[in-house]
């Protein structure tokens, strides 16, 4: 594959890169080389909760939402991602386990996949890119605890504006049942908060 095919894929995905690490045209098209673009509609399911997780997502454009069913089928939204955002079951990626949640475009998408294997083998090649994931998976897990503390410490409604205020092109992807399920409340309830 050409360094310059899926063009319009790659400037952001490397942008998203050179916010934290520099990274040369050889390295480039070493990376480029290895990666899987996706064009996925909305509603499809990329990964599945109970099947294996072989890759992590890049968002070119459009939006997913991570959700998981329990034993009684109630479904719980867990995260959502939009452009510039990456996504998966970390814990099934990290440990080539099965996903406890199945990640669903919400809107018309561009992806760009990074199989496991691969990124094993990248890292390996292309140290470097050991400081860019170890950043973004640090801000996965800081932004996640600081989810777990607003909901442990803040009212519902609080919590939908502070989501509003910092989470803005997420509010206008998602449908109410989703928002909802991510703020762990019924629509109805999201309904009333929305209108006081």
């Amino acid at each position: 594959m050409s360094y310059y095919a899926n063009h319009d894929y790659l400037i952001p995905f490397f942008r998203n890169f050179e916010k934290h690490i520099p990274i040369s045209d050889m390295e480039k098209r070493i990376i480029s080389a290895n990666l899987e673009f996706m064009d996925v509609p909305r509603n499809d399911v990329v990964l599945s909760q109970g099947s294996k997780v072989s890759t992590i997502f890049y968002v070119v454009s459009g939006a997913l939402r991570a959700y998981h069913l329990n034993a009684k089928g109630k479904e719980s939204t867990v995260m959502f991602a939009v452009k510039d955002w990456w996504i998966t079951d970390m814990n099934g990626f990290a440990n080539q386990d099965v996903a406890q949640v199945s990640l669903e475009t919400i809107e018309n998408s561009k992806l760009i996949g990074l199989r496991y294997e691969i990124f094993e083998s990248l890292l390996q090649e292309l140290p470097k890119l050991e400081r860019f994931f170890r950043i973004l998976f640090q801000r996965a897990y800081i932004r996640e605890q600081s989810r777990l503390l607003r909901q442990l410490s803040m009212d519902v409604a609080t919590r939908y504006r502070s989501f509003v205020d910092k989470y803005p092109k997420i509010v206008a992807s998602v449908s109410q049942k989703q928002m909802a399920s991510y703020l762990g409340v019924t629509p109805e309830f999201l309904s009333q908060v929305k209108n006081k």
